[in-house]
């Protein structure tokens, strides 16, 4: 689904740049087309006097793209506004035995959120580098899978609100990862040869372990056998672990993967193999369901065919949702693997065609 270029003419763009080659080339293909956008860098993120994480060389990079096409480019800081909203949301969520996702929420309340109450109520649009498509049909606004389906990012919009996803307008969407790459080589950017970020969207290149180290400390505790209840050795808190984790155990005669935690005890319940039926499940409780642009309006016990995703992997599955006692319900026909308690189940129409929208997993 290609951008109409021409809609934006007479609107008042802001580009939430990056320093990285996916917003570089979002800000080449506006410019391409005769619109002149205003730059954002965020600052968020965790720097200090025990953080490698810098924002320098993000900066730079944006600073340059915006030289190169004559452009305003604005440093916005909101780490107070991030650490207030994203990480005491993933602290708390961890200290709950859960298993969060900071960059959906970074999306909603930071890039979405705060800058939209600082800055972004100026203007009519706010493109990003997500791998997603925004489109119009019979007068509203639906949340769009990308084109390549393994760089596809809607999961990571999943809980946008209907008002944030009407003024977005990502650019990538219709095309490959391949292809923007190209862009930005044959443009010269000066992010073109850049590597694409990695990691969690707060943690910069902090070690997700030493970032809860730092707030949970450690705790030793016992990984057990579920099947066999033998203790196998130790763990240094439940915080460092999360349904579906295989790598991290330090255990021999594997593989073994994470199935249970028992909070209160401070213990990790692990299954032998890859084929061990203990680390999948066909069903996904989702609370607190959040609808992007219609409700899922379904009555107890009625159901309709979906297609889901929850994490960020490169494939959608299929299968039905059923409203149960409240809660909708994913059923799926093939076994999933890790359905870890506070990630977000993301649900798209049978097509996979756009987002019907997204609830926190619960047990």
């Amino acid at each position: 689904m290609s951008i109409n270029y021409d809609k934006l003419t007479d609107k008042k763009i802001a580009v939430l740049i990056s320093g990285g080659v996916d917003s570089g080339v979002v800000t080449h293909l506006l410019c391409s087309h005769g619109l002149k956008p205003d730059l954002y860098y965020i600052k968020i993120g965790m720097e200090g006097e025990d953080s490698n994480c810098s924002a320098e060389e993000d900066i730079e990079l944006s600073t340059a793209t915006a030289h190169k096409y004559g452009l305003k480019l604005q440093v916005v800081d909101l780490q107070q506004e991030y650490w207030e909203r994203v990480v005491s949301y993933a602290i708390q969520r961890v200290k709950q035995g859960l298993t969060p996702n900071p960059d959906v929420m970074c999306n909603k309340l930071i890039k979405f959120g705060a800058f939209e109450e600082k800055i972004g109520h100026q203007y009519d649009i706010i493109a990003t580098g997500h791998y997603a498509t925004i489109y119009e049909q019979d007068g509203l606004y639906y949340l769009g899978t990308a084109v390549d389906p393994v760089k596809d990012q809607t999961d990571f919009l999943a809980q946008l609100s209907y008002a944030q996803i009407s003024k977005l307008v990502c650019p990538l969407g219709p095309l490959m990862k391949e292809q923007v790459r190209q862009i930005a080589l044959d443009a010269h950017l000066p992010s073109a040869r850049r590597k694409d970020s990695q990691g969690i969207c707060f943690l910069g290149k902090i070690n997700y372990n030493d970032f809860l180290r730092k707030f949970l400390g450690e705790q030793e505790g016992k990984i057990i056998d579920i099947e066999t209840n033998r203790i196998l050795g130790t763990h240094k808190g439940f915080w460092f672990h999360t349904i579906g984790q295989r790598k991290g155990l330090r255990l021999a005669g594997g593989p073994w993967f994470v199935v249970k935690k028992n909070v209160r005890k401070n213990i990790i319940f692990v299954a032998r193999g890859w084929d061990t039926q203990l680390q999948y499940g066909h069903l996904i409780k989702l609370a607190d369901f959040h609808a992007i642009t219609q409700p899922l309006a379904l009555k107890e016990g009625e159901s309709t065919d979906i297609t889901f995703k929850i994490r960020h992997i490169d494939h959608f599955m299929h299968g039905t949702i059923t409203c149960e006692q409240g809660l909708y319900v994913i059923h799926s026909p093939q076994p999933v693997q890790g359905i870890a308690p506070g990630q977000f189940g993301c649900v798209y129409d049978k097509d996979m065609r756009y987002m019907i929208g997204s609830g926190e997993i619960t047990i």
